[in-house]
């Protein structure tokens, strides 16, 4: 049994041998890397990605990466493929071929008959002089000098440098072809991530309720509006235009400073000028004006600057974006 130091040696010496390994990927980066972005770019297809074993999961990967990010790409396994889908590919599609030794005989077998499609291959490899390395159209050297694992034998470090050429290969077209936030949230509409792109005020008070009162609306009618919409608010409002916000807040300070409250109306207790944001604004932008202004509610207009609603702290928990 090791001791609890031994342990995090090993696990230090692991970050720093495969940390190492992908610095170095910069020294490897030449002109197929330039000319396969190129290609990518270019080609009116599909990006089929392909590999066996450790590599393959790198693949799917990759095509994850790459379909996140404006680039349509597809898993091909590459045993699979010699036995009925090579099918996959199509006459306009780029091959990507992942293989550490790039000598595995599925890899032997697969190159010749995608030549034979007419597909560009470009070949993600950590042997230059492989068979890959040598028949591919362009070829991308991810050579490691050893793995972390200490018998040099499971793929560690040479997975993780294949992963991480795939990242700068999706990295590159994602700026080349001028992918915006608007179009990441496209292919990503699920999730609080997804939200935050595309989730707007509008979408955030629509199963609210409308809490309103106006100027002259006396303290106990002001208590039922509050406490029947459950914001914990009341806009006051006036021809259908905000004038004034009166929260729960303001009642508790109203009810420990004032002795008589019946001659009070809502008037008298409201804060002008409230913080307001336009219905048609982003849910994020709600969310950095409350925290901006340390308040957890803001009342929602239009174009007209006309009165619609609320938006609380608690539609953006509940929305998973806060």
């Amino acid at each position: 049994m090791k001791d609890i130091n031994s342990i995090n040696a090993i696990a230090k010496e692991t970050i720093l041998i495969e940390s190492n390994a992908i610095a170095n990927l910069v020294n490897l980066i030449d002109e197929n890397f330039e000319n396969s972005v190129k290609y990518i770019l270019n080609a009116k297809g599909r990006v089929i990605v392909t590999g066996i074993g450790k590599s393959a999961n790198i693949a799917t990967k990759i095509v994850a990466t790459f379909n996140s990010t404006g680039t349509p790409a597809i898993f091909m396994h590459a045993a699979d493929a010699i036995h009925g889908d090579l099918g996959t590919i199509q006459n306009d599609d780029v091959v990507i071929c992942i293989s550490k030794s790039g000598n595995t005989p599925e890899i032997k077998v697969l190159v010749p008959l995608i030549q034979n499609y007419g597909n560009k291959i470009i070949a993600i490899t950590g042997n230059a002089d492989s068979f890959l390395g040598t028949n591919a159209d362009f070829t991308l050297n991810t050579f490691v000098e050893k793995e972390a694992c200490p018998n040099n034998l499971a793929p560690t470090t040479s997975t993780t440098a294949q992963l991480v050429m795939g990242d700068a290969l999706a990295v590159c077209l994602l700026k080349l072809k001028g992918f915006s936030s608007n179009d990441f949230a496209k292919y990503h509409p699920g999730g609080a991530l997804g939200k935050r792109l595309y989730l707007r005020v509008s979408d955030l008070i629509k199963n609210n309720q409308i809490p309103r009162v106006d100027k002259n609306s006396t303290i106990s009618d002001v208590i039922v509006e509050i406490t029947e919409k459950r914001l914990g608010v009341t806009a006051v409002v006036e021809n259908n235009k905000i004038i004034g916000i009166i929260t729960d807040g303001d009642i508790r300070r109203m009810l420990t400073q004032a002795s008589e409250i019946n001659s009070l109306s809502a008037n008298d207790i409201m804060s002008k000028n409230p913080k307001t944001i336009s219905i048609n604004a982003m849910a994020i932008d709600a969310l950095e004006t409350l925290e901006n202004n340390d308040i957890t509610q803001i009342l929602v207009i239009n174009n007209d600057h006309e009165y619609l609603g609320v938006v609380h702290l608690h539609d953006l928990i509940k929305e998973g974006i806060f």
